[in-house]
């Protein structure tokens, strides 16, 4: 300071020199014989050498002062950072290893296949690690292809388990390995032919298209059996096969195709289903119709040309119907349906205690719109003051992850895994990172947030460990909050989220709008204390955190104005002073790197400094201290107000303990809630976010879908 004081020079004259020396302005143009010729002049800085090549003033003797004579002049890293990325590995020596990295996102272009996709990316990894230096690691944070494949799996085994039990169930109803070979051969032939229709109609295979095939499993049999029933019976009253074969079928032919058509009226209504819900379950109607058709076809061509081939009539002579009606399952059968058709009135009244009952338990159940899934990740959201700078942040991370890395320790020793459940942890610091899960949104940059991601070798431990984790972190690291989150089905930010909103007031009376602030902070905490007061809750916040401590600068425009300051002049000298200020944009190649004239780190200002920082005039070289011209105070403010539909709103968000709803919690506080809702001042109003929220959408596009389907099955079989 006291260098560029010497020489008569002002910070705006340093901004100024450099940003008329790096301009790429054209320099006109002129015409020559009818050709207009454009004048470029050079310009833009080319390297950062020429930076300090910059004339900022001149001594005495006409002697130039250049930039480089002021300033050193370094290319470095920005300074405080705003991002930070590290990735945790286990090493040879079993421990854990922590270094900074750069996460890619790498998305498969529609259409592809995702299993192919991943080989692909295998093999461009495996070329990589051969010429890159070998203590670089090139590791998969989040997998999909993998997470696929384990669906696939999941509905291999499913398959495998289905085609057993039509083999032992078929053995066991029809007596005869022939009937239970045709059945089981049926399944696969049935979704050969599925996968055929999805194919043409665009449907992948993806999370719910997987999940609608193990469910169709149990349907897809149901045709074929009739049919194959059928056939028998013909086989047994002396058809031949060929005749049996086309006449069982087609006797049962209309029952069959009205069966399969309730069924698909069941699933088609939610198609209706709109929002993220509907995108979710969009496959689900389709899939299933897909399959019931399939079915329906397979019934009434392979199985007849299936059984003309395989199934041959009894040995033994076929039981009269009187004969079966006597003895056996057959003859209990008879006696209750004989009983119930005689009694209808008992019967019904029965039946009716039955509904009354199932209604009062079901009433009492818990409710989940969607559940956790379970996956090989899970995630902590780390949120400290607003006002906590990245490198505070980042130290918290840090002790986060390894009381990580020793929850999964113990818990893989107590399993019996050797300590070996941990697999990896990539952290973001200063923000999300990129988005790894379809329903999960990345926070946007923020020097008080930090998102940790947790990878473990068995996705079946992530349900175990979470709840172990969360309370490790939240009773040992003080000051900052950790949310342990599995990956939802559904978007949901929060599983409880209550919107407290204030009166819609755009205005600059700074007085009001403190005061609406107030407010809202003040029904904040009483909602707050009416859910911690619940014991299933776990965590309970708002998002408006704790109120920042700042520095007002009053700047006094008589003092100012006497001193030829401006009060850009004193916005430009208190940031030059304190944490530098923009000078100019250095272009190298697609990249443009600011350029920040700041003093040396023993120079800058601090808190007890700041009365005495000089304030420069730009269009003098006045230099008078900061207190001459501006009173200083210190004050605690929220520096967070968020908003929803121009409202002022504070969102109360709280999670459940493990093996609780959120939908407990509200019952349990949902008195309070109610009354804590009428108290409300005027022109105040809380909204339902969260889980609540979509299950009020959910429930009530699925109770519309469920009269759809109640309908729909009517009709078809009215019919």
């Amino acid at each position: 300071q006291e260098v560029l004081a010497s020489y008569g020079i002002v910070p705006a004259d340093i901004r100024r020199a450099v940003n008329d020396r790096n301009t790429d302005l054209p320099g006109g143009q002129f015409n020559v014989g009818g050709t207009e010729v454009f004048v470029y002049p050079s310009g833009e800085f080319s390297d950062v050498s020429e930076i300090g090549t910059v004339v900022i003033s001149k001594t005495d003797g006409g002697v130039p002062v250049y930039l480089r004579d002021l300033f050193e002049i370094v290319r470095g890293y920005q300074d405080p950072p705003t991002f930070l990325n590290y990735y945790t590995w286990r090493g040879d020596d079993g421990k854990f290893h922590r270094s900074k990295a750069v996460t890619l996102a790498v998305q498969m272009r529609k259409g592809d296949q995702i299993a192919e996709f991943g080989k692909s990316l295998d093999q461009a990894r495996a070329e990589l690690m051969q010429v890159i230096p070998s203590d670089l690691i090139i590791a998969k944070t989040s997998d999909q292809p993998e997470q696929v494949q384990d669906n696939m799996d999941l509905f291999m085994d499913a398959l495998v388990e289905a085609i057993l039990l039509v083999i032992l169930v078929a053995w066991i109803g029809f007596r005869e390995w022939r009937s239970a070979l045709l059945m089981a051969i049926s399944i696969p032939v049935t979704l050969s032919m599925t996968f055929g229709l999805m194919y043409l109609l665009g449907i992948d295979l993806q999370q719910v298209s997987i999940a609608t095939l193990i469910i169709a499993l149990g349907l897809l049999v149901d045709d074929p059996v009739v049919a194959n029933d059928a056939i028998k019976s013909n086989l047994v009253i002396g058809h031949p096969p060929e005749v049996a074969s086309w006449l069982g079928p087609t006797k049962l032919a209309r029952a069959i195709m009205f069966a399969t058509v309730t069924n698909i009226v069941a699933y088609i209504p939610y198609l209706l289903i709109t929002g993220t819900t509907g995108e979710f379950l969009f496959s689900l109607p389709i899939v299933m119709a897909c399959a019931l058709i399939s079915s329906r076809i397979v019934s009434m061509t392979f199985i007849p040309l299936l059984a003309y081939y395989l199934l041959r009539p009894g040995s033994k002579p076929e039981p009269s119907m009187e004969e079966k009606r006597s003895k056996g399952f057959y003859g209990f059968y008879f006696k209750v349906g004989k009983y119930a058709i005689e009694n209808r009135k008992k019967v019904l009244a029965a039946s009716l205690i039955f509904f009354v009952v199932g209604g009062l338990v079901a009433s009492r159940l818990a409710s989940s719109f969607f559940p956790e899934d379970v996956e090989y990740l899970s995630y902590v959201d780390v949120w400290l003051p607003n006002e906590a700078s990245l490198s505070l942040t980042n130290a918290a991370v840090e002790k986060a992850e390894k009381i990580i890395a020793d929850v999964a320790r113990n818990y893989g020793e107590e399993k019996g895994a050797k300590g070996n459940v941990l697999e990896s942890i990539t952290t973001f610091v200063g923000g999300g990172g990129p988005r790894f899960w379809y329903t999960l949104s990345p926070q946007q940059q923020q020097t008080n947030y930090a998102q940790i991601v947790i990878k473990v070798s068995d996705k079946d431990d992530t349900p175990a460990l979470a709840p172990l984790i969360q309370k490790a972190l939240s009773s040992t690291v003080p000051g900052a909050r950790f949310e342990v989150r599995q990956l939802q089905l559904n978007p949901i930010e929060y599983p409880i989220q209550i919107h407290i909103s204030g009166r819609s007031n755009i205005s600059s009376d700074y007085e009001a709008e403190a005061e609406d602030i107030k407010t809202l902070r003040e029904l904040s905490e009483k909602l707050q204390a009416i859910l911690r007061k619940v014991p299933e809750t776990m965590v309970v916040r708002d998002d408006w955190f704790e109120e920042s401590f700042i520095v007002r600068l009053k700047i006094d425009p008589d003092r100012a104005a006497m001193s030829q300051i401006t009060n850009k002049d004193v916005a430009d000298s208190s940031s030059a002073g304190l944490s530098g200020a923009g000078v100019t944009i250095f272009q190298d190649g697609d990249k443009q790197i600011p350029v920040l004239a700041r003093l040396r780190t023993d120079q800058r200002a601090e808190l007890s400094d700041l009365e005495s920082l000089y304030i420069y005039g730009s269009d003098n070289e006045q230099k008078i201290p900061l207190r001459e011209v501006s009173d200083i105070d210190y004050a605690m403010e929220t520096s967070r107000v968020m908003r929803r539909e121009h409202f002022r709103t504070i969102s109360v968000i709280a999670f459940a303990e493990p093996g609780q709803y959120p939908s407990t919690i509200l019952a349990n506080a949902g008195k309070e809630i109610n009354e804590f809702t009428e108290s409300l001042p005027p022109g105040y109003d809380i909204v339902w976010g969260g889980e609540k929220a979509k299950q009020i959408t959910g429930f009530t596009n699925l109770t519309i879908v469920l009269i759809i389907s109640v309908t729909a099955i009517f009709m078809a079989l009215v019919l």
